[in-house]
């Protein structure tokens, strides 16, 4: 969510590409789904309880407990723990910046997207935006608040791959673009017309859509401002400084409250290491 010129951009792609190469980018059979299924498996067969569906107001609500670990981005943790943070803190976290927002479409196809290119028809995972500088351009774009008329697509093609993901001689796919944060311009044709650009027949195949502006995904998750999913802009000072700036950045000012969500190191991404890390700290505080 960065533009390519901007540090750490580049060390991120980077990372990517060497993940990329070394162990591919793996998708779970039958949706993303069964990888939160395996998770919540594994914390039950240790004891571990999940309830579902309640909203907490305050954590007055919550049942007794040595810490707390808020998987919540700065803003909610401000107005569910805010009586329990330093003046001081609060203000930090009330600095966090949020980055742009994403646009997205899930679509279901007659049949898979027919790419030019017959790498991009053995790609789980395609980004689609042209020439190097038409990408740069692009993310330059949305960074500086303003709509891009070419966006630079992220687009995933997991039915190509995963038949347990559409009816039998169907398929699934997905693509989303950078935005402003909190961005209210429909996409939907600028996405098509670059799937189309490079895909001719591509609209032909569409048999349903489901549009996901940043209004909406911010409404699904309150957590993704403005539909920042990366939860925060990841500068290179919020890279490491995030929330704020601290030797444990997982730590709050309260000792028994914790933050391991995506608006901890290193951020963004389906590693988990947010959580992990969080983790760790709370039981060093444990003892």
């Amino acid at each position: 969510m960065l533009p390519l010129d901007h540090p750490p951009g580049a060390a991120i792609a980077l990372m990517l590409t060497m993940a990329g190469h070394a162990v591919g980018w793996p998708s779970p059979r039958g949706g993303s789904q069964t990888l939160s299924d395996a998770l919540a498996g594994l914390l039950r067969s240790l004891g571990g309880e999940i309830i579902t569906g309640r909203r907490v107001e305050s954590l007055s609500e919550l049942p007794p407990s040595r810490v707390v670990l808020f998987d919540i981005g700065p803003r909610q943790v401000i107005d569910l723990a805010g009586d329990r943070l330093t003046d001081r803190y609060r203000r930090k976290l009330e600095k966090f910046r949020y980055g742009p927002g994403a646009f997205k479409i899930d679509y279901a196809l007659r049949e898979p997207i027919p790419w030019r290119s017959e790498a991009c028809r053995r790609a789980g995972t395609v980004h689609v935006g042209g020439a190097f500088e038409e990408i740069a351009a692009s993310e330059q774009t949305a960074w500086r608040g303003e709509v891009p008329e070419k966006p630079f697509l992220i687009v995933t093609q997991p039915g190509r791959f995963d038949p347990t993901r559409a009816p039998a001689g169907q398929t699934t796919a997905w693509a989303y673009c950078h935005v402003p944060n909190g961005s209210a311009v429909d996409m939907t044709e600028r996405i098509e017309a670059q799937l189309e650009r490079f895909a001719p027949g591509f609209r032909d195949c569409v048999q349903a859509r489901a549009v996901l502006a940043p209004a909406d995904i911010e409404r699904y998750n309150p957590n993704n401002v403005g539909g920042d999913i990366t939860g925060g802009a990841q500068t290179f000072w919020q890279t490491f400084a995030r929330p704020v700036a601290s030797l444990n950045p997982y730590a709050t000012s309260d000792p028994d409250l914790f933050i391991c969500s995506a608006s901890t190191p290193p951020g963004g991404g389906v590693h988990g290491m947010c959580g992990f890390a969080a983790a760790q700290a709370a039981r060093r505080r444990l003892g």
